[in-house]
């Protein structure tokens, strides 16, 4: 036991026998055993895959914590080792544990592992591809946007439109002036009384020429 221990050690155990030393190695440390039992339990507890975290690393690490609490004096049963291995998945295999467990299927942690690896593959298989758009050219729009951040933070996005006023003409209104026809003022010359009254006598007269001449052309040859 002496030639295994370290210089230091060996001259502390040197005069003790070998139940003495045990004794006195246990209880030297003893006290380091019990606390990294603690570390190593609460890390296998805590461990917990990520979302795209692979599989494989995620077992081993927690079959490494499961083994060195084995060697700390603090084994766990081969039913509880698959336990802690399975809720510590992430989602995407809440079928395979479901189905593992309605199966009573019993493996150990690296006939597991196997099975997971298998298992990560089919999901990697069946899940949809990402479709990533990229737009090409500039984006509708942006021009219109900056023009109204321009307008200040006090302006409103959509402004409502305000009351309309008529346009006035530039020359103003015309009003109605003197008559071309009869030279007087307050009328234009289509209401002009003597133009329509003038209008009227050159119809008629030009409605009696007309009958005129036709009782010339259907006159007999005697007249």
């Amino acid at each position: 036991m002496l030639a295994t221990m370290s210089a230091e050690l060996q001259k502390q155990h040197e005069n003790m026998d070998s139940y003495d030393m045990i004794e006195h190695l246990k209880r030297m440390f003893e006290g380091q055993a019990r606390q990294e039992r603690f570390d190593t339990f609460k890390s296998l507890n805590a461990c917990k895959q990520g979302e795209r975290d692979p599989v494989g690393p995620h077992v081993l690490k927690m079959i490494g914590y499961i083994d060195y609490l084995e060697k700390l004096g603090a084994p766990i049963g081969p039913e509880h080792q698959i336990d802690l291995i399975l809720q510590s998945l992430n989602n995407n295999y809440s079928q395979f544990v479901m189905n593992y467990n309605m199966n009573e299927i019993n493996k150990n942690p690296a006939e597991l592992l196997a099975m997971l690896k298998t298992a990560e593959t089919n999901i990697q298989k069946a899940s949809p591809t990402p479709i990533l758009m990229v737009n090409k050219g500039k984006a509708k729009g942006k021009g219109k946007w900056k023009g109204k951040k321009k307008m200040g933070s006090n302006s409103n996005a959509n402004p409502k439109p305000g009351p309309t006023k008529a346009l006035k003409p530039k020359g103003g209104v015309q009003k109605e002036g003197d008559c071309h026809y009869c030279k007087k003022p307050g009328h234009w010359k289509r209401n002009c009384h003597a133009y329509l009254e003038d209008l009227k006598k050159k119809k008629a007269a030009a409605a009696w020429v007309s009958v005129d001449m036709s009782q010339v052309f259907f006159a007999p040859d005697w007249l």
